[in-house]
């Protein structure tokens, strides 16, 4: 009997990981950068839409059969997911703009407990002891993240806010895509929640007057970069290495994110994390790390 092969990857997937996860490091640095010339909501806007443009033509020309075997209450939940997309990215863009990009990215970052205690509250998957205790721990951690950020002033503890409540929308954008993409491709899951998230930024900005143009080339070119880098390289590359590795594994490696958004940060915007975000993102990486570890199965005696 013969069995068959598994096909070797293109490229090793610990380098493909190392691709996604250094392409999302950069957004927190090519948002700041972008937001001296624009509001935070026409970075996300345009963040979106660029990407939705840029991802169009391959969309387009290969997904239209997965599309037409959707049903209503399928394309219901690609709007949802992609309104809370928008949301997650208006909430954690803005949060850039108030409080330090390591306070920002590691509580952002929280968002695989949000899953867990949203799975656990309402999908009745119970949470498990490393879950209870990694939640317990990022939560120390956020709040001495917000405790050292106090004495900062209320901008810094509402964008600390923010990037929480940017982390509990890409949750409910997990959970749906978690269901969704059993029976979609990538590319045809991603391109209509990108188009979605795209239409409802664009249009609240549309709606709240904020200017969409007359930007300096260097606006544009920082906007074109965090659309292409973290959103499709570092998106895509992630995905992928899904497909070769483990989720676990994937997941732990993404806690290099927030360190080297960090690490660009001080280098790029000469903003050294504090004292306090320090230890406060440890907690939260550490709690992360030991709620998403997978379960080491326990042996039964004959």
């Amino acid at each position: 009997m013969t069995t068959a092969r598994k096909t070797s990857p293109i490229i090793p997937p610990a380098l493909g990981l190392a691709i996604g996860v250094t392409a999302s490091s950069t957004a927190s640095t090519f948002i700041r950068l972008a937001q001296g010339s624009m509001t935070s909501l026409a970075v996300a806007a345009w963040r979106l839409t660029i990407a939705t443009l840029l991802l169009a033509p391959f969309a387009l020309a290969t997904c239209r059969r997965e599309w037409r075997a959707l049903t209503c209450r399928d394309w219901g939940l690609l709007a949802a997911s992609g309104l809370l997309l928008a949301v997650h990215f208006y909430t954690w863009i803005t949060s850039l703009a108030l409080t330090s990009v390591a306070a920002s990215v590691v509580l952002v970052a929280t968002a695989p407990l949000f899953v867990g205690a949203i799975s656990h509250f309402f999908l009745k998957e119970r949470m498990t002891r490393p879950m209870v205790i990694g939640m317990a721990v990022a939560l120390a951690g956020s709040l001495i993240i917000g405790l050292a950020d106090a004495g900062a002033g209320v901008h810094q503890i509402t964008g600390d806010l923010l990037a929480l409540l940017g982390a509990l929308a890409v949750a409910g954008y997990m959970l749906i895509g978690r269901k969704l993409r059993a029976q979609l491709s990538l590319l045809a899951y991603v391109f209509p929640v990108y188009g979605t998230a795209a239409l409802a930024l664009m249009g609240a900005a549309l709606l709240g007057g904020v200017a969409l143009g007359d930007y300096p080339a260097e606006a544009w070119l920082w906007l074109t970069l965090v659309a292409v880098f973290p959103q499709i390289v570092g998106h895509s590359a992630l995905n992928w290495a899904l497909g070769h590795v483990s989720a676990t594994f994937v997941a732990l490696a993404v806690l290099a994110e927030p360190i080297g958004s960090t690490l660009l940060a001080w280098l790029i915007l000469h903003e050294p994390p504090t004292f306090g975000v320090i230890i406060g993102g440890v907690l939260i990486l550490i709690g992360i790390m030991a709620a998403t570890a997978k379960p080491t199965p326990t042996r039964t005696s004959l």
